[in-house]
């Protein structure tokens, strides 16, 4: 019996970047173009909706300036508690990525989770912190300290992989054997080293683990960094590897399609990865 679970994925260009105001005002901005795609999403039943990554703020890594310390907030917060309200008016699962405050000095960057009903559920924290080629996130953000949880919604088992998260198979098998049926991977990634990356290792995870993924990016150019251009091309993949749904490269845009969740146990059915694992010969994996 089929078991089918719509979801939506939301890629935009910023409004407002730093120059453009205060931090609450460019926040709030990018906040304020968000609703009109989140209220869409909730129009067309989606049930599952995930943002891209720090979804209030520019992509502001390429420099390294303490004043985006101010723009991290506490979860549950005044951005989390804004979503629950959406959340429970659509009946909408929302994963919401936004840079985390846990107290002074101890920043993360994280994605909540909030059920259907609007209540939030827990927060997945970006386990791999890159730091090279204007992607300095070391300077602002603290490696996740939570592992890879995964959320019994009221549609699906969630997890969340955050962005350059996705060039370890590690924790992507972890969401998969923790029972993740959809894996969501916000990200802000640009045009050049690692684009053609973009539709081979998620795809590469979808197969291993059996299960469906979404896969978000931002899109367009963003001053003063010009780190590049954010390329989009937000999509769905099957447990089969096999992309379903994809969005443009440059446009903003609501991505929305349907997934049989029942896929899964077909899938792990042919394909017995789990089965087959043998963990007890991969120990030198966490000692050298």
């Amino acid at each position: 019996m089929a078991r089918i679970v719509k979801s939506g994925l939301i890629q935009i260009s910023i409004p407002k970047s730093e120059g453009d105001g205060t931090i609450d005002e460019i926040k709030e901005a990018i906040i304020q173009k968000h609703i009109p795609f989140i209220e869409d999403a909730g129009k067309q039943g989606v049930q599952i909706l995930c943002l891209q990554e720090i979804f209030t703020t520019p992509y502001f890594c390429p420099g390294q300036d303490a004043k985006w310390y101010a723009s991290a907030e506490t979860i549950p917060g005044p951005t989390i508690e804004r979503m629950q309200q959406y959340a429970k008016k659509y009946q909408m699962v929302m994963v919401i990525p936004i840079f985390e405050k846990e107290r002074a000095g101890m920043l993360y960057n994280t994605a909540a989770v909030i059920d259907a009903d609007g209540k939030y559920m827990g927060k997945y924290r970006k386990t791999h912190i890159p730091h090279t080629s204007g992607f300095w996130e070391k300077f602002f953000f603290r490696p996740g300290n939570l592992g890879y949880p995964v959320f019994e919604t009221a549609y699906a088992k969630v997890g969340v992989y955050i962005c350059y998260d996705r060039h370890f198979p590690e924790g992507a098998r972890a969401l998969g054997l923790n029972g993740a049926e959809i894996v969501y991977n916000p990200s802000a990634t640009v045009k050049g080293l690692s684009q053609y990356l973009w539709k081979l290792e998620q795809p590469a995870h979808a197969v291993a683990n059996g299960y469906f993924m979404g896969c978000i990016n931002r899109v367009g150019i963003e001053k003063p960094w010009n780190l590049g251009e954010f390329y989009g091309s937000s999509y769905f993949v099957d447990p089969r590897g096999q992309i379903v749904a994809i969005a443009s490269e440059d446009n903003d845009e609501l991505l929305v399609t349907e997934i049989d969740l029942e896929m899964i146990e077909e899938v792990r059915a042919t394909w017995q990865f789990f089965r087959d694992r043998r963990p007890e010969a991969y120990k030198e994996l966490t000692t050298l």
